[in-house]
């Protein structure tokens, strides 16, 4: 067994030491890169701050900060306002109005496509609803059509360096049952079919994404070991190791959901008995409180219930959560993650039912895992997942800023 203190992940934001025998023109894309991905997560920088943080000289930061501004990656600016004395360091910003990627998400009943600049803004959000017993691919089609609407009104000069998409886990047969399944095998074809030019895209589930999102954006960034819960239809996970999504054979980790927590439970739509999202899904939310509606309007009732103190909902919102921290405490045990992070219809769940799924860490979780984790809602809400699929979309261009501008 190795012994010793673990070893540390180098920061993804710094250059790449050169490898042995490097050209000069490789050692400098990969400057090039490491500039532009500082700028793209931690926006507007003056060129003394990147000289300090990526440890590079003041001339070479220079050269490439302009090599980026005539690829028409970044523009360099003058401050607004001047700090101290002497020449003011300019200040490089990503071009987010004109460089940006195509994200589409394909959610239980909705579909999303959005244009995402680089640096993160969404510059253009259009949806549609996805009816149920459409397959992931059936869905391409529509997407397509918001897509083109999109490009329609993007500037002329708008440079698109990539594509992405976020395919939930879960959905309705056509005639309503749950359904568990995520992207189709007749997804890529479709994509291509609809996009036979461009950049292409890159497909993958969407709890997955949105963990990347809130690991570069929001309330988990910079934190390297996380658990990223969704709740929709179903419940699953995207797990985040060492700074690395943990995405299983064939990218099919993550399906937490399907834990079995109480085996004289309920039927799950997966053949077995007692899985966790059996206890904690909306439809347990909506049975104990004994609703008949379903749907995030009816799960928003219970819970506004709950706070107003009408029983029936308290009691509902504490059992269901009580469920959620059983679980939770377990993959705390296993996973051993610095935060965990609740998404979808489960970050209401949890803030509305936060004591319960606490005391149910403190009676389960191990004192070693119990000391530094802690429980957060998730920060970009709805939007995490074409967030998350904008960061896959700009991994391209990030490790080769170059040559996606001079193909694009």
């Amino acid at each position: 067994m190795r012994s010793g203190p673990p070893r540390q992940n180098r920061n993804p934001e710094l250059p790449l030491p050169a490898a042995p025998g490097a050209s000069q023109e490789e050692i400098r894309r990969q400057n090039l890169g490491a500039v532009l991905r500082h700028v793209h997560v931690h926006g507007p920088t003056s060129r003394a701050e990147l000289t300090a943080r990526l440890g590079l000289n003041r001339s070479t930061i220079g050269a490439l900060a302009a090599d980026l501004t005539a690829a028409g990656l970044v523009t360099e600016e003058a401050p607004t306002t001047a700090r101290r004395a002497g020449r003011p360091s300019l200040v490089v910003s990503p071009r987010a109005d004109r460089v940006h990627a195509h994200t589409l998400s394909i959610e239980a009943d909705r579909l999303r496509a959005a244009r995402i600049g680089l640096g993160g803004r969404i510059l253009d959000l259009r949806e549609a609803a996805r009816p149920p017993g459409m397959t992931a691919s059936d869905a391409v089609g529509p997407l397509a059509a918001l897509v083109r609407d999109m490009d329609r009104a993007a500037p002329a000069d708008a440079l698109l360096v990539g594509g992405a998409v976020a395919v939930v886990d879960t959905t309705r047969d056509a005639d309503g049952r749950i359904r568990i399944g995520g992207a189709d095998e007749a997804l890529p074809a479709a994509l291509r079919a609809e996009f036979p030019t461009g950049p292409g895209f890159v497909t993958g589930d969407l709890a997955d994404i949105a963990a990347l999102a809130e690991h570069v954006r929001g309330v988990a960034t910079g934190v390297d070991d996380l658990v990223y819960l969704h709740g929709d239809l179903g419940v699953s996970a995207g797990i985040i190791s060492g700074g690395r999504l943990v995405l299983g054979h064939r990218g099919r980790s993550g399906k937490v959901g399907h834990m079995v927590v109480n085996p004289d439970g309920l039927p799950c739509g997966c053949g077995s008995r007692g899985c966790w999202e059996t206890e904690i899904g909306e439809a347990a939310l909506l049975r104990h409180a004994g609703r008949e509606a379903d749907g995030p309007e009816a799960v928003g009732e219970i819970l506004r219930a709950a706070a107003d103190g009408e029983p029936t909902a308290r009691r509902a919102v504490d059992r269901v959560a009580d469920w959620l921290g059983f679980g939770v405490a377990n993959l705390v045990n296993v996973v051993n993650p610095n935060i965990v992070v609740f998404g979808g219809s489960l970050r209401e769940l949890y803030l509305a039912g936060a004591d319960a799924v606490h005391r149910r860490l403190g009676a389960m979780v191990l004192p070693p895992c119990q000391e530094h984790v802690q429980l957060r809602a998730a920060a970009l809400g709805c939007e995490a997942a074409l967030i998350g699929a904008a960061e896959l979309a700009f991994d391209t261009l990030l490790a080769d800023p170059l040559q996606i501008a001079a193909t694009g």
